[in-house]
């Protein structure tokens, strides 16, 4: 039996606006015709294409393809005037990658770098609070979240955490700070730019202080990488960071990498949802070695 296109744009209409009796009274149908005609496209498809909690519809990993396929059908009429007016394109594959605020961005645009200047995909970039980013990745309108950090799965949530590539956190400075720091013993006189105590580097750091009985002068606490950046670029303080987050600025000479702190390392993760249907794009990024994420 052929789909039937009806069903499938009343679907469409319901994903769209997440709302059941809202939609009936904007295609001026029933609530119980339009429900009817729902269940018959999921019997077609034999997949459920919503969630349903209360009275709220969430759509589920089958509905969100579906979803994606449907927006696709029916903007085909405009696409097919851009194809001959704009040199318009038809099915435009989507990647939705959320990363966690704080995330370093040269990171963040290693990773989706190849898919930057593709005619043929719509590459959506979402950053968040790891809960928020979660729940998104959860309700799959997300397709990939980026941390520094693992999360672990559960039957409820079957979360998977995939390492993409780990770097040394080095002393990061202006070039002409004097003395030169280095590690353990001439930090004396220096003060720091830290992560925050929740951070994993500042834990990491904070043991290897202790380790070798050093009391570093904190000039500042500071989540946000980016935040960091500009410290590290503006003031004589020294930041504990991943290189990789002011790659720019040590090619450029504005900034010295002034030596890896020993057995400090910061990792970075792509978290995923178990699918049925994923992303060919996605699977290509997910196996890409840790060094050209970090070039």
């Amino acid at each position: 039996m052929k789909l039937n296109y009806h069903h499938l744009y009343y679907f469409w209409q319901v994903a769209k606006s997440g709302h059941l009796t809202r939609t009936a009274e904007a295609l001026h149908v029933s609530q119980s015709s339009l429900s009817q005609q729902i269940r018959q496209l999921e019997e077609r498809l034999g997949q459920a294409l919503f969630i349903r909690e209360g009275r709220q519809l969430h759509l589920s990993e089958a509905g969100r393809l579906a979803f994606d396929y449907a927006e696709t059908i029916f903007t085909q009429g405009e696409e097919l005037s851009a194809l001959f007016a704009e040199g318009g394109h038809a099915h435009r594959e989507v990647v939705r990658v959320g990363a966690v605020a704080t995330l370093s961005r040269n990171f963040q645009e290693g990773f989706v770098r190849p898919l930057l200047g593709r005619d043929d995909l719509d590459l959506i970039l979402q950053s968040g609070g790891m809960d928020d980013l979660l729940r998104r990745l959860s309700a799959h309108k997300l397709d990939v979240v980026l941390s520094n950090q693992p999360v672990r799965g559960d039957s409820e949530h079957p979360w998977r955490s995939q390492r993409l590539a780990r770097q040394p956190v080095s002393l990061i400075a202006s070039p002409h700070l004097s003395p030169p720091p280095a590690f353990p013993n001439g930090l004396s006189g220096h003060a720091f730019i830290l992560p925050g105590v929740e951070n994993a580097t500042r834990h990491a750091f904070d043991q290897l202080c202790s380790h070798y009985r050093l009391t570093p002068k904190i000039a500042a606490e500071v989540d946000d990488m980016a935040m960091m950046r500009l410290l590290a670029r503006d003031t004589q303080h020294i930041a504990v960071m991943p290189p990789v987050v002011v790659r720019d600025e040590l090619h450029s000479g504005t900034l010295k990498d002034y030596g890896a702190l020993p057995g400090v390392w910061e990792e970075f993760y792509a978290i995923t949802i178990q699918r049925r249907f994923e992303s060919p794009s996605l699977k290509a990024l997910l196996t890409r070695s840790g060094e050209s994420l970090l070039d």
